[in-house]
């Protein structure tokens, strides 16, 4: 624990022991307890949080920073009994003042917009979310990843995304229960997309493709080797994607906004289909 308050409370870098009273307070706030996504935060970005003197944590929020362009902003919840005392926006302020990248990126609910809007972040668009059990999945464009995959999937992915996410595609690799590519005409790689589990669903993501048709086989093709329900996020400009849901038998489940701070993003949005997950992008 540092000495240091924000507001009057100890703020301190959490570790995986934190884990029980972060999902502590995602039930406050009605949010999914998804242990396994801390688990991976833990171990990859940087959990902030501040300590309620009656007990658990006051807020939270998680910094992962990407090399020296973009740092992913997410999971920032305040306790409920301690909203509107400006904790959130404080301890916000407090991880990008110590992330040192030119960029930051998040989605905001209704609810959160306004006050990411006060600190100076710029909306970019619209990322929505689907879920279901998919039907009528035909596709085979892709094959399982191997480990020999993993340079130029990592490759491929800082070129698309504008920053290396090495240490958290590398670890998402571990953990996924699907990990596949699509390989391209001149030996390297179309495309690649991931599918892990939390709390029941399979999740869908990232899905990274040179091109829709690359990014509509690839979620076919994980779709068709996971029982039970999925769930994939989307940035809405991509119509097709968003048709695939729609031809499969996916609803749309709700919708948040993408957002930026400093630097313009230099993310290729039209190569990313789908984040990892709302938290690091």
């Amino acid at each position: 624990m540092t000495d240091q308050l924000i507001s009057g409370f100890p703020v301190r870098l959490l570790d995986v022991d934190d884990l029980p009273a972060c999902l502590a307070l995602a039930r406050d706030r009605e949010w999914s307890p998804e242990e396994q996504k801390w688990r991976l935060l833990f171990e990859v970005a940087d959990v902030y949080g501040l300590d309620d003197p009656d007990g658990g944590l006051a807020a939270t929020v998680v910094a992962t920073r990407f090399g020296q362009e973009i740092t992913a902003i997410g999971m920032m919840l305040v306790a409920k009994r301690r909203e509107r005392r400006g904790l959130g926006s404080a301890l916000l302020r407090y991880a990008l003042d110590r992330s040192g990248t030119a960029s930051a990126w998040l989605t905001a609910t209704t609810y959160g917009r306004p006050m990411y809007e006060r600190m100076g972040f710029r909306a970019i668009g619209e990322c929505a979310a689907y879920a279901g059990e998919p039907t009528g999945l035909s596709r085979d464009v892709s094959r399982p990843a191997e480990p020999a995959d993993l340079p130029a999937i990592l490759a491929l992915d800082a070129e698309v995304f504008g920053a290396p996410r090495g240490a958290l595609l590398t670890r998402l690799q571990t953990v996924s229960a699907r990990f596949r590519v699509v390989d391209g005409p001149d030996g390297g790689l179309a495309g690649f997309a991931a599918a892990w589990s939390s709390l029941g669903e399979t999740m869908l993501g990232p899905v990274v493709a040179q091109d829709a048709a690359t990014a509509r086989g690839l979620l076919s093709d994980l779709a068709r080797e996971v029982e039970g329900p999925v769930r994939v996020y989307i940035d809405t400009t991509q119509s097709e994607l968003i048709a695939w849901t729609k031809e499969h038998g996916l609803s749309h489940a709700f919708s948040t906004t993408i957002m930026e701070y400093g630097a313009p993003l230099p993310t290729d949005r039209g190569r990313l289909f789908s984040p990892v997950m709302l938290a690091v992008g």
